[in-house]
């Protein structure tokens, strides 16, 4: 029996979209899928907005904690989504790496939990596709 695919998800902070990820392919692919995230810069806590509109989709990171990005992660994992423009990350030989460039709605001056949440939508959609290309 082969091992299940494996993705880590990384934007710069690690408290709002690498992390919104995780849960939603969580959500999305059970066990079916190992997750990770991390962040270039890894923040101090989850953003409260990206932890209460994923509530809205049963699905809870609050007690989810910012890790850093690390090489072994990205090896461990095989499968490296990079969210948004604002995290860089070095390639690492044998480790596929992928960006998002993630829905900004606040450059359309949608703030708040609209934005959140439309933040939300578009990672959910990608995480979807994500999924049918790992798991067919």
């Amino acid at each position: 029996m082969s091992a299940a695919p494996a993705v880590l998800f990384v934007c710069s902070k690690n408290g709002g979209k690498s992390q919104m990820a995780a849960g939603l392919m969580r959500l999305e692919a059970g066990d079916a899928v190992v997750v990770e995230s991390a962040g270039t810069q890894p923040g101090a806590a989850i953003n409260a907005l990206s932890a209460e509109v994923l509530l809205d989709l049963g699905v809870d990171i609050r007690d989810e904690q910012p890790k850093a990005l690390t090489e072994e992660a990205m090896r461990r994992t095989g499968l490296v989504v990079v969210l948004g423009g604002e995290a860089q990350v070095d390639p690492v030989e044998g480790v596929a790496l992928e960006r998002w460039e993630t829905d900004e709605p606040s450059l359309r001056g949608i703030e708040g939990r609209k934005r959140m949440e439309l933040v939300r939508d578009d990672i959910h959609a990608r995480v979807k596709d994500l999924k049918t290309r790992l798991l067919g």
